[in-house]
């Protein structure tokens, strides 16, 4: 077959620029350390690093999530260890205040030092996380939550919990309402108050109490009055809810179990006659209350008489319960963040895990084996020279050499 001078021209020219792309290409990609220049270069792969890639985005995105809500947590949590130690601190001195010793201005003393504690607390309910925003007050977080107001601490807040995607299958609550943490505790022992009526003149103190049989409570307000006849002491217990007597007649003896309608307390002293103990359910109480009732039973002259030590041990036993209560609900509620933060610690590890993971997998699927493309570069030269020195002699035949 003849073979026209043109055509190997044409050949000989197309092989050497097929060489020099290829030398190209490797050149590039030897530069950028990137297999991958084009889709082209290899459809799959390069649509398998797109999708790589934007799940690397997303969990890096839950990373900054999980940080966010690591910040928000922890703050929150050291706001509720200070609550913590400042709540320990007033029962303290509630419990020093029933000292039979202090005279009225000892108690008032301690009635101002729980009102710069009460302040105190007031700040720390307001806290924010350093951009303005409050960590108690839900999804008002621009809202300063607690103001006072003449009826006491008001809650301006809602019941919201941030929530955060911090994996691709858990969202975590990033901030607690302030309302359950400083407004619904329950006063009493979470199902009844005892308390003593004012006009009491007698010594009886009565009990906390405790529920014996659930299925029997009524929910409804008791009282229990006292009669002295004779020297004899009996109490009768009335259903103020109903107007019904559940029983009378009822011998007292002190610290002896009063038993009604499910509920048990007792009564230490010596009730007079006519003294009456109201029994009333629980409700949520707010630890502003609570400590501004300590206050106020401290910054009130105790009355003469075992009436007035009564009183008061009553009133201070109430409120060191409530402070129970309260340090219970507070202690709950650090416990939940400190689960939440270890939660987040491990999802962190796990992510941490993951990226890498994903890196590898773009690494393998985009980044450039330099051995073998130095290799390839290597004999994509030696090609390129073969084939430019091959054709600088067949360019160089010539008939007229032959004549």
């Amino acid at each position: 077959m003849r073979v026209s001078s043109n055509t190997i021209f044409d050949l000989t020219v197309a092989g050497i620029n097929q060489q020099q792309a290829r030398l190209l290409k490797t050149q590039q990609q030897i530069t950028t350390g990137r297999k991958l220049l084009t889709a082209s270069d290899d459809p799959v792969a390069a649509t398998r690093a797109l999708e790589v890639s934007q799940s690397d985005a997303i969990n890096t995105q839950y990373g900054s999530n999980r940080t966010a809500a690591r910040h928000t947590l922890s703050l929150a949590e050291g706001t509720l260890q200070s609550v913590t130690s400042l709540l320990q601190d007033v029962r303290t001195a509630a419990v020093g205040a029933g000292n039979g010793l202090f005279s009225d201005t000892n108690r008032q003393t301690i009635a101002r030092d729980m009102s710069n504690r009460l302040q105190e607390l007031a700040g720390l309910a307001n806290s924010t996380d350093g951009s303005g925003n409050y960590l108690f007050a839900g999804f008002q977080s621009r809202t300063q939550p607690f103001v006072g107001t003449p009826a006491g601490m008001g809650y301006f807040g809602d019941d919201g919990q941030r929530l955060m995607q911090v994996s691709a299958s858990r969202q975590m609550a990033a901030s607690d309402s302030g309302a359950d943490i400083f407004m619904r505790v329950k006063n009493g022992n979470g199902a009844f108050v005892t308390q003593a009526a004012a006009a009491n003149t007698g010594s009886g103190v009565a009990s906390l109490g405790s529920v014996i049989d659930p299925a029997l409570l009524t929910g409804n307000n008791y009282s229990v009055t006292f009669a002295v006849a004779a020297g004899v002491t009996t109490y009768s217990v009335t259903n103020t809810s109903t107007a019904t007597v559940v029983s009378a007649g009822n011998p007292y003896v002190s610290g002896q179990a009063i038993n009604f309608d499910g509920i048990q307390f007792d009564v230490h002293g010596v009730p007079a006659n006519g003294d009456a103990f109201a029994v009333s359910q629980s409700v949520d109480q707010s630890i502003f209350k609570t400590i501004s009732d300590l206050i106020s039973v401290l910054n009130t002259p105790l009355a003469s008489g075992g009436a007035g030590a009564a009183q008061l041990t009553g009133s201070l036993q109430r409120g060191i319960n409530n402070l129970d209560n309260a340090l219970e609900n507070v202690l709950a509620s650090q416990a939940s963040m400190g689960l939440r933060l270890n939660e987040i610690d491990a999802l962190q590890s796990t992510g941490e895990d993951l990226s890498l993971q994903y890196k590898q997998t773009l690494s393998d699927l985009q980044d450039v084996d330099y051995n073998k493309a130095i290799s390839d570069l290597t004999q994509q030269q030696t090609y390129l020279q073969a084939a430019q020195k091959t054709f600088s002699k067949t360019a160089g035949l010539s008939l007229f050499d032959f004549i």
